[in-house]
């Protein structure tokens, strides 16, 4: 049987994404050894500079002595940062092709939630159906959230990738620029249930936009024939912003040229190399989870969860390539209904997951704290590692609104065990290329999670199988996509 159509347009927009991908990382070597060439080589003698100040200062015991290589170590600072600006600001354009189409994306995150959510639960029927799916579906986040931070602990533990790398430590007196967050139990219900719902959208506050629309939609449930007329009105603002997204999605290719060209002209080609054990212990950590979590779908979902793995690569590339799981909300929920998820489960699932299912991130955060542990030589004993873990268990939810949320959980959790935050200095440099690997785990994990309570509830097409993969690469058209 040859392809059809829409199955060719489909290949096209892949071999797009993975081409932007290859481009963006030849231009970013090209720009970095060439255009940036001035830049890093001025960064590398400021850096070399600090680190003999550093040394000596350790060594020197007058004050007035102290006091001087004090100020040199803030004048370099400022030096750097300077400098940092001026070569920032010569890769600015490509920066900007990433940063607009996530701001576009951004644009209608909350919107086409809070109406997928609405319509999703207001088909569900009554409160007793919402009830029963909401407590299936936060038993598998919590349990998939708690196996991904477990298998974090025990890999960190394994390949000990502090103590491998061997790198210098940061200056103890440097601070992180990360934003703090109160990572308590009133800040958790702060981000539970919104002062507005205008605030929340405004600023993306996933989890509370959920819980609006999740109320929204039973009252609108509970109407009878006016909701019925709201719910419809709902549903057509949904298919306009599933429309606007498929014209989006035609700049997915050039994002991910700006996004990756920018990345690699500013960290080059050696910030690999240079971390190459954490980065290839962590990313086959992440292998490993993934395994976990189709094993776990298998489970649940037998063979069906293998064509799934096919169904969303799009939305898997588009998420590492861009660093955002965000990004392909909407692509990830279409793939899903056309694989054969009932609508109202998808649409009530997945938004939940992008606040409490974030695999990759919640993984991330246990190998990345302990990770800076060992960088000290610190030797935590298993008591207090079991209870890092349930403390990241408990402030990590809801924070998914917050820039960089993985770091400020991380910085909070080094703070409350007495490890230097300064160590975060560490993860900085190698932090955008950590989170292409966390963001397209995400994706699977909320994919699958949304799969497996759709069979839960008797809502999976399970002749979905049976028809292959040909009518998931059909279902994947976006409304508004470019037509073949």
């Amino acid at each position: 049987m040859e392809p059809s159509p829409i199955s060719q347009t489909q290949n096209t927009f892949t071999l797009a994404i993975v081409a932007g991908l290859l481009v963006g990382i030849i231009t970013g070597v090209s720009l970095h050894v060439t255009y940036l060439a001035a830049d890093h080589a001025r960064l590398h003698t400021i850096e070399e500079q600090q680190r003999e100040i550093r040394e000596k200062r350790s060594q020197a015991e007058d004050p007035d002595t102290c006091r001087q290589l004090e100020q040199q170590q803030q004048e370099l600072a400022a030096q750097h940062k300077a400098t940092e600006g001026a070569r920032d600001q010569k890769v600015e354009l490509f920066v900007l092709l990433g940063d607009l189409f996530l701001r576009l994306i951004q644009m209608i995150i909350a919107p086409l939630v809070f109406t997928t959510v609405v319509v999703g639960v207001a088909k569900l029927g009554d409160t007793a159906a919402v009830g029963r799916i909401g407590w299936k579906t936060l038993a598998w986040f919590l349990s998939a959230s708690f196996a991904s931070l477990l298998l974090g602990l025990l890999m960190v533990n394994l390949l000990k990738p502090g103590a491998a790398l061997q790198m210098p430590l940061p200056d103890t007196h440097t601070s992180s620029t990360l934003q703090h967050v109160d990572l308590s139990l009133a800040q958790f219900l702060h981000h539970l249930i919104p002062s507005s719902i205008v605030e929340a959208m405004a600023h993306n506050n996933m989890l509370g936009i959920v819980i609006f629309s999740v109320l929204f939609g039973v009252a609108t449930a509970a109407l009878g024939t006016q909701g019925a007329i709201l719910v419809q009105v709902c549903e057509a603002a949904a298919q306009v912003i599933l429309t606007i997204t498929g014209y989006i999605m035609r700049l997915a290719p050039v994002a991910v040229f700006g996004a990756m060209t920018a990345i690699i002209a500013k960290q080059g080609p050696g910030i690999l190399g240079t971390y190459l054990v954490f980065i290839g212990e962590f990313y086959g950590s992440l292998l490993v989870l993934w395994a976990i979590l189709i094993v776990a779908g298998w489970c649940v979902i037998r063979a069906q969860v293998l064509s799934l793995m096919r169904q969303i690569k799009e939305p898997i590339v588009l998420a590492f390539s861009t660093s955002s799981s965000e990004a392909v909300f909407p692509k990830t929920m279409q793939a899903l209904e056309h694989f054969g998820c009932k609508a109202s489960i998808v649409r009530f699932v997945l938004p939940l997951g992008y606040s409490f299912n974030l695999d990759g991130s919640m993984m991330y955060m246990t190998f990345a704290t302990l990770f800076i542990a060992q960088s000290y030589g610190m030797d935590l004993p298993l008591v207090t590692q079991l209870s890092m873990l349930v403390i990241l268990m408990l402030t990590s939810k809801g924070l998914a609104g917050v820039p960089q949320v993985s770091l400020v959980v991380i910085a909070g959790t080094l703070a409350t065990f007495g490890i230097p935050e300064a160590g975060l200095a560490l993860l900085l440099g190698i932090d955008p290329i950590l989170d292409m690997g966390r963001s397209a785990t995400n994706v699977v994990g909320n994919s699958i999670a949304t799969l497996v309570v759709s069979k839960w509830e008797g809502a999976l097409d399970s002749s979905q199988d049976e028809k292959g993969l040909h009518r998931a690469s059909v279902g994947t058209e976006l409304p508004g996509s470019p037509p073949p």
